[in-house]
């Protein structure tokens, strides 16, 4: 199959100023999972029921843990290979010396943080019962804190209930910051959250200038931890104050700005992917008006490269115009729909912008297009390990037909030597009720190495 082009190859380098945007702004969007506040930035949605997981896949998932308990077991009390073998121990063994690291979370814990719940060939998932748990788990995915080099210097903590404030904070997980995300609920830390915590067990550190912790919106401070309060009145003056945060913490201008939208969670969710991979800010605007904060924000930085990520019915081509004024280098990255507009941001390159994944050999994180908190709590992964772009489906049970394609695209292949070929690797954000298992399968097939051509 031919290797399609990007999806916005066709857009121009910068915004046409022709007075006409394309259409009035959509709909508030859903309001993720799991959010308990009613605040004006986060829109509202339906609770989706919770699936159970098929027998077969329980049976599994119960064999993982009861391999990872015993995995524990032996090298947490095992090491005496002396015990079964009939011979005594030497009498002059010293005892063994008592470790100040502590130890990973146990495989009980592990499976209530939702990592892993169950993986293929290809892909793994993190699917906790809620966001924090989400969070918990990717943060022990990619700090498994088993020593001191293991863990973060810092953390970041955003409320559930304000997914703009997470988007923009993914930006403090790039280096050399690298502080992944947890989430607070109700002025409160969820036992995962907790838990998390105690085996991340940040120290702080000359990155984070020896803050353990930032607070982001109404998140609280962890107890006994040095923390960094980041504030806002609103979504885009919250995002600001992040970006100043970001310039704080990095000690200089961001190499590009992304403008996403602050009322369609779908279309900005692809930002915080992108703002952990590269340190790039993201700020927010409205669909005909860009906020003062924004704009203030923007003219800090007047010769820093903007991309507008999302179509004119998001953000309108007035509100290009206007960012303009201040940074003649603003180009739009754009799909109409949630799910085209992320693989447009995975496509897309401009310069040292954009992920430009338009081959194989590369890692993917796969979110539901109506949980924005998952986006932000996920974007570590983009940040570590396979790095790679975030791609949304908009459906629990069916993959959508153009993430389908992209994947195909994108497939691996070999001729005659399948270790020497290019490999891809998919996260799975979120559990059953989010995304089932078997679309986890159609996307685990899209990713499996395929040999092409006759027999060698």
């Amino acid at each position: 199959m031919a290797r399609k082009q990007p999806i916005n190859a066709e857009i121009p380098a910068s915004e046409p100023v022709d007075g006409s945007p394309k259409a009035e702004a959509k709909a508030a969007a859903p309001k993720p999972k799991g959010q308990t506040k009613a605040k004006p930035v986060a829109p509202k949605t339906a609770k989706r029921k919770r699936k159970s997981m098929p027998g077969a896949l329980k049976a599994i998932a119960g064999l993982v843990v009861v391999a990872v308990v015993f995995l524990v077991a032996a090298v947490l009390g095992g090491g005496d290979s002396n015990q079964n073998s009939g011979k005594p121990a030497p009498v002059s063994a010293p005892p063994p010396e008592v470790s100040e690291e502590k130890q990973t979370p146990t495989a009980a814990a592990a499976e209530e943080l939702g990592y892993p719940s169950f993986a293929t060939n290809n892909t793994t998932r993190v699917g906790g019962s809620d966001p924090a748990s989400t969070a918990a788990g990717v943060a022990l995915a990619v700090f498994p804190s088993a020593t001191a080099a293991q863990r973060p210097a810092a953390v970041t903590i955003v409320d559930e209930g304000e997914w703009q404030g997470a988007i923009a904070a993914a930006v403090l997980m790039a280096a050399p910051v690298q502080a992944p995300l947890l989430v607070s609920a109700d002025d409160d830390l969820p036992d995962a959250t907790s838990q998390a915590l105690a085996a991340l067990d940040p120290r702080g550190d000359s990155s984070t200038k020896g803050v353990q912790a930032f607070s982001i919106g109404s998140a609280p401070a962890p107890e006994g931890l040095k923390t960094t309060p980041v504030k806002g009145s609103d979504a885009a003056t919250l995002a600001a104050a992040i970006a100043t945060l970001r310039d704080e913490l990095l000690d200089g201008p961001p190499d590009h700005i992304v403008l996403a939208s602050e009322d369609e969670p779908g279309l900005a969710m692809p930002a915080a992917a992108w703002a952990a991979r590269s340190g790039d800010p993201v700020l927010f605007s409205g669909a005909k008006k860009l906020p003062a904060a924004t704009l203030k924000a923007l003219k800090r930085h007047p010769k820093v490269p903007v991309y507008v990520l999302g179509p004119s019915s998001a953000i309108s081509s007035d509100v290009v115009r206007e960012a303009a004024k201040v940074d003649k280098k603003v180009r739009r990255v754009s799909g109409e729909e949630a799910v085209e507009n992320a693989i447009a941001l995975a496509r897309y390159s401009s310069g040292d912008f954009g992920w430009n994944v338009n081959d194989p050999g590369h890692g993917f994180v796969v979110a539901r297009s109506d949980s924005p908190l998952d986006a932000a709590v996920a974007a570590p992964l983009s940040a570590s390990g396979t790095w790679g772009p975030l791609l949304l489906s908009d459906d629990a049970d069916t993959l959508p037909k153009a993430l389908r394609e992209y994947l195909l695209d994108v497939k691996p292949g070999y001729t005659t030597d399948p270790t020497r070929a290019f490999y891809n690797h998919v996260w799975v954000i979120g559990d059953q009720e989010a995304i089932d298992v078997n679309q986890q399968a159609e996307i685990d097939q899209l990713a499996e190495l395929a040999k092409i051509g006759g027999e060698s």
